[in-house]
């Protein structure tokens, strides 16, 4: 679905740093479009994120998150060369993975 999210993952001094960026329209459900209907809501509800099939970040999404949420988070270990992968689901029932590779 969609683009690609963006991620990158760097390492010094024994802490990963990951950045994520989304593409996802985020919508509320409380929006009206230019005719007046009700825009449907439309968003992320969960997001994962695993280093060698460990998970170091699970979170809970809501209509309150805006358009194309970006998240940075911190975990300890990791190597260079090690894969972060991350993914999400929304509300219809898409989903999406990608990774990176820490450097």
């Amino acid at each position: 679905m969609g683009n690609p999210t963006k991620i990158r993952a760097t390492h010094k001094d024994g802490v990963t740093e990951v950045r994520v960026s989304i593409s996802h329209e985020m919508e509320t459900g409380q929006r009206k479009d230019a005719n007046g209907a009700v825009v449907p809501a439309w968003f992320i509800t969960e997001f994962v994120a695993r280093h060698n099939e460990k998970l170091v970040l699970h979170s809970e999404f809501g209509t309150a998150v805006s358009r194309n949420p970006y998240l940075a988070f911190r975990f300890k270990g990791g190597s260079k060369g090690d894969k972060v992968v991350v993914s999400w689901k929304d509300n219809k029932g898409d989903s999406r993975t990608d990774e990176a590779v820490i450097t």
